[in-house]
């Protein structure tokens, strides 16, 4: 009677995993743009950047270099959508604030990437300078109206000519595009825990770290930080989730990159376009 209880127990834990944990259905069609391809990580900047982060001059770079393109987007004071990755303008622009703080008149007006003469682009210029020639992993970033980001950032991506996914740390923007653009191939970011723990906790930092939240958002590819994987995101990648990596520098071996992952995010180095 015991050897069945834990065979029994056994079973219900791992249908359980398997619920929590298994990626989305994706077709061909929706990975292909995307497999053995590299991302230049917020456009080709340099790392003194003398061509900043998400600015135009970067995405531009890429462009011209044949790269596909990850970029990070969030909403303006008066809802527009710029290009801009951290929750506050402190290490860019030198400002002590959110992003959602400011118009994006004021936000140009006011201030300038990195000390230089570049200012935070809007969304719609960047889709304008990609020009549909590469494909696009737009990041969504979580905090302030981020339905409403969504809804703006998929009605914008509508009309982009080239190929876009679209990635979020956030399991409940995820979700959202599951629920309202199923045709989107979407992807759940994630990071060992050691990382995020002193943000979101100890047991949120480990539910997310291994992809406990995907039986709300279903991702289709997990993009997950160079270095060691728990058991259960590689379960998920066996279960058919495509492979993307963030974000390579020099120091990683491009080579065991390119055999362990579908796709590449990268900085600061110059790979092939495709592999």
């Amino acid at each position: 009677m015991t050897g069945w209880i834990v065979l029994i127990c056994l079973v219900v834990f791992g249908a359980a995993l398997v619920f929590f944990i298994a990626p989305g259905r994706q077709s061909d069609a929706q990975r292909a743009p995307f497999l053995r391809r590299t991302f230049a990580h917020r456009g080709l900047y340099t790392a003194d950047q003398r061509i900043p982060e998400n600015s135009l001059p970067a995405f531009r770079a890429a462009v011209e270099a044949g790269y596909g393109v990850e970029l990070d987007v969030q909403l303006t004071r008066d809802k527009q959508i710029v290009v801009f990755h951290d929750d506050t303008l402190l290490r860019a622009c030198g400002v002590d604030a959110r992003v959602d703080a400011f118009t994006y008149a004021e936000l140009t007006e006011r201030m300038r990437l990195f000390g230089t003469e570049e200012t935070i682009p809007l969304f719609s210029q960047v889709l304008a300078a990609l020009g549909g020639r590469v494909p696009a992993i737009v990041e969504l970033k979580s905090g302030g109206d981020r339905f409403g980001l969504c809804e703006r950032t998929l009605a914008m991506l509508r009309s982009y000519a080239g190929a876009f996914c679209i990635e979020s740390f956030d399991p409940y923007i995820v979700r959202w595009f599951y629920k309202h653009a199923p045709d989107i191939l979407r992807g759940q970011l994630s990071e060992q825990m050691r990382y995020s723990r002193s943000v979101l906790g100890l047991w949120r930092s480990f539910l997310m770290s291994r992809l406990f939240s995907n039986f709300a958002a279903r991702a289709q590819f997990v993009a997950y930080r160079v270095g060691p994987k728990p058991w259960t995101v590689r379960l998920c990648e066996r279960m058919g989730a495509m492979r993307v990596v963030w974000t390579a520098r020099p120091t990683d071996c491009e080579a065991a990159l390119e055999r362990a992952y579908d796709a590449i995010i990268f900085e600061h180095y110059r790979p092939d376009s495709r592999y």
